[in-house]
């Protein structure tokens, strides 16, 4: 049987940027939707660093990471392939975090709020300005505005036609929740032939282990463990860890096809936010920032428009479009340009080479990949 759902706004997906957008709307009179495809909590692969640019507007939903055990990051380490090591202190810091605890703190404080559906989307309709929404389980839901919030790569983004997925993308990603000794202060980068690892400690004392590599370098080994045994530990930290760590999880988790490619913030009407809008290369560790820092945009943008007399949806469009843009654009830029780089052995080394001599070049890199805290 096929139910039909009239809602104000529907938000697809339920990852930071869903959760945090449905959060910051949830008070302000709106019969608000977020329809996500798995229960909480849940993994994700993620790299589970999270820079405290968001921490005050986090604070101003009543979020605390720390309530449940977040730990304090102020250090960055980075290594490249023969184990070179530069280390600095973080300009703003931040904190370490699973999505299993995080995502689960956000929906707990969420889920008496809101509606909340546990379905996956298939067709997303837009006539006569509604949307018309269809999920697997045969319902549909109407609104008058869409957030995508489906993350790195979706079917929905494959029903939309979006460009980059119909692009073929040479990446993959794989993460891991170990026991090993590790400072708790500090996240490390350890670069490898065809890729690199992220290392840093969560609130279980774990350490989360996420690395992005090519399906090129991943290939001549075929499985997980022999990359990690015979490539990745090229990098003697990466050996040592790999060596000594004791995995938590029985598998690790993994997705390809990770597209770097420029998208849209808006797409056949739909606001796009977070990894549905632009995905950051995962080295400059501000994927999740990003992602609270989007919803945060688009829920400013869409209350303002929604106070004013004469709404005009084009407006909100533009206007999101242009903050988006502004806000993230240059950040996008700076990754792109520092991966090329370290991606490469020879200006790896010489970039290496200068940091050593100047090291305050890395703070300042750093902040070209991070935004200022706002509430």
């Amino acid at each position: 049987m096929v139910r039909k759902n009239k809602w104000d706004l529907i938000i697809i997906g339920g990852g930071l940027a869903g959760l945090t957008t449905a959060l910051h709307l949830s008070n302000h009179n709106l019969k608000i939707c977020l329809i996500e495809k798995n229960t909480y909590p849940n993994h994700k692969v993620c790299g589970e660093y999270v820079s405290n640019e968001i921490l005050p507007y986090l604070n101003s939903l009543n979020i605390d990471p720390f309530s449940i055990g977040a730990k304090k990051i102020t250090r960055f380490n980075i290594t490249n392939l023969e184990g070179t090591t530069l280390n600095t202190d973080l300009p703003l810091g931040g904190f370490g975090i699973s999505r299993y605890a995080f995502d689960n703190l956000i929906y707990e404080s969420l889920k008496n709020e809101i509606e909340i559906k546990f379905d996956t989307v298939e067709k997303i309709l837009f006539q006569d300005g509604n949307f018309k929404v269809s999920t697997q389980n045969k319902e549909i839901f109407t609104a008058e505005f869409v957030v995508g919030a489906f993350g790195k790569r979706s079917n929905i983004d494959s029903f939309l036609k979006r460009d980059f997925i119909l692009q073929k993308s040479p990446w993959l990603a794989v993460k891991g929740h170990y026991e090993f000794d590790f400072p708790e202060d500090t996240v490390a980068l350890h670069n490898f032939n065809g890729g690199y690892c992220g290392l840093s400690k969560i609130e279980t004392n774990a350490v989360n282990a996420c690395y992005l590599t090519t399906f090129k370098a991943f290939k001549k080994y075929g499985d997980i463990d022999s990359f990690q045994s015979n490539e990745m530990s090229k990098n003697p930290f990466l050996k040592e860890f790999y060596k000594t760590a004791k995995p938590i999880f029985e598998k690790s988790l993994t997705i390809s096809q990770v597209s770097f490619q420029k998208k849209k913030p808006v797409e056949n009407h739909i606001f796009m936010i977070g990894d549905s809008a632009g995905l950051i290369h995962p080295l400059c560790g501000n994927g999740m920032a990003m992602a609270i820092r989007s919803a945060q945009i688009f829920s400013n943008l869409f209350l303002e428009a929604m106070q004013k007399d004469c709404f005009n949806r084009n407006i909100l469009e533009v206007n999101y479009t242009r903050s988006w843009y502004n806000e993230f654009g240059k950040r996008l830029k700076t990754g792109r340009t520092i991966q090329s780089l370290l991606m490469n052995p020879h200006s790896s080394k010489i970039g290496f080479s200068v940091a050593k001599t100047f090291p305050s070049i890395i703070p300042i890199l750093i902040k070209k990949t991070h935004g200022s805290p706002t509430i």
